[in-house]
């Protein structure tokens, strides 16, 4: 009995040391690794809410339970705004939010968002994926021990709402706007006042009267938070958000802790709710905005013309400068603008071409 007793253990120890796994590691394999996932977002919010959910729910699945993720909503472990410090510090082991709310800290991030009159959803996933982006991004997070993936995209936004009309440009004058990004660096430009709030801070700041004007996402999440009932003008395009990234962030030494199989299950559950989230937006608003204007009666405006062309020359000009300030933001841009130049020669024939004319009839 003790000669195969001892036989048993010797075989195990020489398996162990075949596979390169030390015995104290092989006695953990049982144990799930367990991450939190802290959000800028409201606890369950539609979209952007549940695509961090969504997120938290494949990597623990993919992983056969063998990594649990614990979403947080905002202020339920951090503040919204504190996501990043969160996860740099290791605080959370993740986070979910919109690389725009760390201009403060780190402004060229924000080219990692959107950009005004800049990349569509579709554009920004090529240039990240394959025109150099993501090398750009790991680069620009590296300092603060934080990994930055796409994880969701909004699509093109709507461009707000609003308590007066705005028939000029005279009318931005003044106005007291939630805006976030470069988008809220356009608008101080002509006389506005961007402020910078979390989502479920908007309506109390609107019915209140705190803020003038809103903008948040589009139909789906505006109609979810109520904001038709705050404002009565409700305008189009979102020319500052074209095409946002939410992204996840990724603690550096908890991803590099993993073993490869499950750091490529966080990568792939990064791609699998980018594309999703960009599909259920896709789908939702189109009803959530025919609720608006029949039901509610929201009065849907465009921007007029002039200030359209106002705000793309402002726009380029805010972007010029943000990457004047360092070699990493001038590196960064020329991509971006490159980038997007390519595409938009490309989409002249094909996206747009194809919308003309199907819509001409």
């Amino acid at each position: 009995m003790d000669r195969r007793d001892f036989l048993k253990k010797a075989g195990a120890a020489a398996a162990v040391a075949g596979t390169g796994v030390t015995a104290s590691g092989l006695a953990r394999a049982g144990s799930p690794i367990k991450w939190k996932m802290v959000t800028t977002w409201p606890k369950n919010f539609p979209g952007l809410g549940t695509g961090a959910n969504n997120l938290a729910k494949l990597i623990t699945e993919m992983s056969g339970g063998r990594l649990k993720v614990k979403v947080y909503g905002a202020k339920e472990l951090v503040p919204a705004f504190e996501v990043f410090d969160a996860v740099s510090r290791s605080t959370a082991e993740m986070g979910h939010a919109s690389a725009y709310y760390w201009k403060g800290k780190v402004p060229e991030a924000q080219f990692f968002s959107t950009m005004p009159f800049g990349m569509t959803a579709n554009e920004m996933n090529g240039w990240i994926y394959y025109g150099g982006g993501q090398k750009l991004w790991d680069e620009t997070y590296k300092p603060f021990g934080v990994i930055g993936r796409p994880a969701g995209n909004t699509g093109v936004q709507m461009g707000g709402w609003f308590n007066r009309e705005i028939n000029s440009l005279a009318d931005m004058k003044g106005l007291k706007m939630r805006i976030p990004g470069l988008g809220g660096e356009v608008l101080k430009r002509l006389g506005g006042t961007p402020v910078n709030l979390p989502g479920g801070e908007l309506f109390t700041a609107l019915t209140s009267g705190t803020i003038d004007a809103t903008e948040w996402v589009g139909p789906y999440n505006d109609l979810a938070f109520g904001l038709y009932k705050a404002a009565k003008y409700y305008y189009y395009p979102g020319f500052h958000e074209p095409g946002t990234i939410l992204e996840a962030l990724i603690n550096r030494k908890a991803f590099e802790a993993l073993p490869k199989d499950l750091q490529s299950i966080v990568e792939n559950a990064c791609k699998i709710v980018n594309q999703d989230m960009l599909a259920e937006y896709s789908a939702r608003n189109p009803g959530a905005l025919d609720q608006l204007v029949n039901k509610h009666k929201v009065q849907l405006r465009a921007y007029p013309d002039d200030v359209l062309v106002q705000l793309r020359k402002v726009s380029a000009e805010v972007a010029a400068e943000l990457a004047g300030q360092n070699k990493a933001a001038k590196d960064i841009y020329d991509s971006y603008m490159q980038f997007l130049n390519a595409s938009k020669k490309y989409s002249a024939i094909s996206d747009l071409a194809y919308l003309k004319a199907r819509d001409a009839g």
